[in-house]
């Protein structure tokens, strides 16, 4: 294993010091090595990935260095594109380096929605003609590695790309402590919220630990799973599934539980829900201000007002809660308002340690959801 200490420092040496990117469950420890370490100028979380690969690029305009762009290998496609017209050989020409966890990688055991991606990401990178080296999990090949890559970016003047297999980077714990700026957890205001709906209702939920605790908690109640599709990726999508599932059902309520940073992935989805005077449409965005299933590290989440946001374009109601008390109040709002409609929940950051995974397959979850809104 190699320290993200030494990493960095290889990095600097070779003339690399803006990093930009979404975080990722294999690089967890290099994203808490740089919000510890790096300028808060030149390291950005951003939306999502294509945005890094533009950040970079810009970065590369502005100082002819080139920058690092972090990523799981789900952000591949939300890569493709800048990575394709802007930053190819064959239209700009700019240099940058890709660090890409590679999560579901052939003969590994991972989770359903990973598979796929990892068998497709080395050749994703070999259709696009992006270069690339594993990261070593020893310390005395990362110089030449690093230094053998940018070499090709800059003679390629393209991206190029280090992938970064499970377990090669050593644990870092952060030197930021938490505040926990609100009391109620997460998975408390999930409860509350499936409490105050009905067995008819509809619900969505996105990626990562809303999902799996929405999944728990009707395991704890004794209920089937029927009434939840369980959206275990494309992160930043599930408003837009949940749209699409309201404007065909509209005498059903359809709820979309959903992330800070999966709302802030694809903002743009709000103008187009708001837009679509989906009455049963209910959006509920849980935010505790962290990529809480990658490491808990910061989005932006708290620095923005996301009712301001959801009403600008275009909802009829939006309101916020932070407390059991004021999420069942609000949720009696949600319920009675004419959609589109918003709520934001405002919780603490982290999980239960012994959090569990839905048990069903994708497959098994569609097939039963599918029936359960056709009745």
């Amino acid at each position: 294993m190699i320290s993200c200490d030494f990493f960095y420092k290889c990095l600097v040496d070779n003339d690399v010091d803006f990093f930009a990117g979404v975080p990722d469950s294999i690089l967890k420890y290099f994203c808490a090595y740089l919000q510890d370490n790096a300028d808060s100028k030149k390291h950005i979380i951003t939306a999502n990935e294509g945005g890094a690969v533009a950040m970079a690029c810009g970065h590369y305009l502005a100082t002819e260095k080139i920058g690092l762009v972090y990523m799981q290998n789900s952000g591949q496609g939300n890569a493709a594109n800048p990575l394709i017209s802007l930053a190819d050989d064959d239209v700009y020409g700019i240099p940058l380096l890709l660090l890409i966890g590679w999560r579901g990688q052939p003969g590994k055991k991972d989770e359903p929605q990973h598979i796929k991606q990892g068998k497709i990401t080395l050749p994703f990178l070999e259709v696009l003609e992006i270069p690339y080296q594993f990261l070593p999990s020893s310390e005395s090949e990362i110089s030449d590695c690093v230094e053998n890559i940018m070499q090709i970016a800059k003679k390629k003047s393209a991206p190029v790309a280090l992938i970064v297999q499970d377990e090669v980077l050593e644990p870092y714990i952060s030197k930021c402590k938490d505040v926990n700026k609100f009391q109620l957890s997460r998975e408390d205001a999930i409860k509350a919220i499936v409490d105050n709906t009905k067995a008819s209702d509809i619900i969505l939920s996105t990626t990562g630990k809303i999902s799996r605790e929405l999944y728990e908690y009707r395991q704890q109640l004794g209920k089937g799973h029927e009434q939840d599709f369980l959206n275990v990726g494309s992160m930043g999508h599930c408003s837009q599934i949940a749209l699409g599932v309201a404007l065909a059902k509209p005498s059903r309520q359809v709820f979309c539980l959903d992330g800070d940073g999966a709302a802030i992935m694809h903002m743009g989805s709000l103008a187009v829900n708001g837009s679509k005077n989906a009455t049963n449409f209910k959006h509920i965005i849980i935010n505790n201000g962290s990529h809480d299933s990658v490491g808990g590290q910061p989005t932006v989440g708290f620095e923005i007002s996301f009712t301001d946001i959801a009403k600008s374009c275009g909802y009829r109601l939006c309101v916020s809660a932070e407390s059991i008390s004021e999420v069942t109040e609000k949720m009696k709002m949600l319920i009675n308002a004419e959609g589109p409609a918003l709520l934001e929940i405002k919780v603490a950051k982290g999980a239960r340690g012994d959090l569990g995974r839905p048990e069903t397959s994708p497959k098994e979850n569609k097939k039963s959801f599918m029936e359960f809104i056709s009745s």
